[in-house]
């Protein structure tokens, strides 16, 4: 989610100051991202400065200023709210880079190093599943998020297991003597039809 199209969406409902934005993005996310309230101004200006938010120009300019979504403010956000992702190219994963670069670097047991990742995601999931079991079943926000984060940790994890058994069956790095040519993976995955 963009902190742009998140401001549009919680100015659809009304009217509201730069504060007031950043204290309901916070919440309506489960307080698992936090926004800075500068962030919330700069983004709040360069709406306005695009017509897609508007305020009294007259108005208070400090912390109590309202703003309020335009016709073509609300456009954009339902245009953004009915387009998929990009799904074209995997993004990039620090996680997937390290295991990757792993493979290359002389005497790093890669096996060790996922093992080291593996626990500390197994840990992490513990710590969502508690904060899950923890919230209310009216803080659909955080509960959201919290699911949306469990899940997208168990395929990290099995990613780790897929990851670990291939490097388990690839040949001797040392025997290949030339690396065959592969195909593309940008411009072929989700590519529309």
């Amino acid at each position: 989610m963009t902190v742009r199209h998140a401001l549009l969406a919680l100015l659809s409902e009304g009217p509201k100051y730069g504060l007031r934005l950043g204290q309901e993005f916070e919440a309506r996310t489960g307080e698992i991202w936090p926004l800075n309230t500068g962030q919330v101004y700069t983004t709040l200006q360069r709406l306005e400065r695009d017509g897609l938010v508007e305020s009294d120009d007259d108005a208070d300019t400090g912390p109590k200023k309202d703003f309020r979504i335009t016709a073509a403010g609300d456009e954009e956000l339902r245009r953004w709210l009915r387009t998929p992702g990009d799904n074209g190219a995997p993004p990039r994963d620090e996680l997937v880079i390290k295991v990757l670069v792993a493979t290359q670097v002389p005497d790093v047991h890669v096996a060790e190093l996922i093992q080291v990742h593996r626990r500390h995601l197994v840990e992490t999931m513990r710590a969502y599943s508690r904060l899950k079991e923890d919230a209310g079943e009216h803080d659909v926000g955080l509960l959201l998020v919290v699911d949306a984060e469990l899940f997208r940790l168990d395929a990290v994890s099995r990613w780790l297991d897929t990851a670990e058994a291939r490097l388990r069956r690839r040949p001797d790095p040392d025997a290949v003597a030339t690396v065959p040519a592969r195909p593309k993976l940008r411009g072929r995955v989700g590519a529309r039809r």
